[in-house]
């Protein structure tokens, strides 16, 4: 089969690779028809992870069963599933409360949690950016999708990842309903969180960013786009929220943080929140942050840590939350406003290219081009 292969900094090609096969009764195989390019990809691709060379990305996962296991009971080939980028077990304590993105059993490296799809330290896992993918645990791992899951694949496709996040960012905020939030980052999952804090009725919502598109993009949901290169977003969070600070807030940016001048400032976004987020606000971190990063020019950074306002938030009395989305959590009651068409999020999408367009894809989407918001790449689709 065709595959997305990593071959070191900002090189991908695809190739061809052995054809995933049943290894145990309880697995089975998809045929991938949307699987989609992720900003957690970009560092993976950029070489700011361990990611090994010759390994698949891929982790937003979406396709039709066409092989299973004689232990997989519920999910029958020809279904259409979408497959969270947790790999969990469904047995062990974490997976057992719904933590399936902290999976004891999925992870091999003792003393850590949580397994993945074509992630970096997250198993021996190839990713879904290929013709076909292997799922472990197939009843538990995979959600079945409704009639219209053709029609509205690319909505669904969000379920893997992107939207549960945007949607666990807005929930580990706190925010209810009638109140005001701040969003740092406008990229993929920054504009979930948009749409999730509209769902969930959201006063006032306002997405920080410098890009037009994604601001335009913010801007088409009601949000109140916020250019950091006009001026401090800081300021002008606090302007439209009296002086007071927004009641909730969410980092959906993660350890490589720019400022408007191209410098790489991880600490940037957590320390903004603190200082737009009002007293006793509460604040929801789904950006990556990494243990080490020995590809950053910070040398807190190299070690994993960021210069934290932590005196601030403490005297602000403010709450955090963070980590990766426990996208089981979730992507059940996403979907049932998709097929009830009270959430669309494919509005983001601007690309849908064949899989041999997977390199060029990630160039333009590295280099944050204008109009390249989301790609979504079509295994099945013959290239042009």
């Amino acid at each position: 089969m065709k595959a997305v292969v990593y071959n070191g900094p900002r090189d991908v090609s695809v190739d061809n690779v052995p054809d995933p096969e049943i290894k145990r009764p309880t697995d089975l195989i998809v045929k991938m028809t949307t699987t989609n390019i992720c900003g957690s990809d970009l560092h993976m691709y950029e070489g700011r992870t361990d990611f090994e060379k010759g390994r698949i990305f891929g982790h937003e996962n979406l396709g039709e069963v066409v092989e299973i296991g004689n232990g997989v009971d519920k999910i029958k080939v020809g279904d259409m599933v979408a497959l969270p980028f947790n790999i969990g077990c469904g047995h062990c304590r974490n997976c057992e409360t719904t933590f399936t993105n902290y999976c004891i059993t999925m992870q091999p490296n003792e003393g850590m949690a949580g397994a993945a799809y074509g992630f970096a330290a997250m198993g021996p896992y190839d990713g879904g950016q290929a013709e076909y993918l292997h799922v472990p645990y197939g009843d538990f791992n995979c959600l079945r999708l409704p009639e219209d899951a053709r029609e509205k694949e690319n909505d669904y496709a969000m379920l893997s990842d992107i939207f549960p996040t945007g949607w666990h960012a807005v929930e580990m905020s706190g925010m209810k309903p009638g109140e005001s939030i701040v969003i740092y980052g406008g990229g993929p999952v920054g504009l979930m969180a948009a749409l999730s804090a509209s769902i969930k009725g959201a006063e006032k919502i306002m997405v920080v960013d410098r890009h037009p598109d994604r601001l335009r993009l913010a801007e088409e949901i009601g949000a109140i786009p916020i250019d950091d290169s006009k001026g401090d977003p800081v300021e002008q969070v606090l302007n439209h929220t009296d002086g007071v600070g927004a009641d909730r807030g969410c980092e959906c940016v993660g350890y490589q943080a720019h400022d408007p001048q191209g410098q790489e400032n991880p600490n940037l976004t957590m320390n903004s929140l603190v200082q737009s987020v009002k007293f006793i606000g509460g604040i929801g971190s789904v950006g990556v942050f990494l243990p080490q990063d020995p590809g950053s020019s910070d040398e807190l950074g190299k070690q994993g840590q960021i210069a934290f306002d932590y005196g601030l938030h403490w005297l602000k009395g403010q709450t955090l939350g963070n980590g990766q989305a426990p996208v089981k959590r979730y992507n059940r009651q996403l979907r049932a406003l998709i097929h009830a068409g009270k959430a669309k999020p494919s509005w983001i999408v601007s690309h849908e290219l064949p899989l041999d367009k997977a390199p060029d894809a990630y160039r333009h989407f590295d280099a944050r081009e204008d109009g390249w918001t989301k790609v979504v790449l079509k295994p099945q689709l013959a290239a042009s």
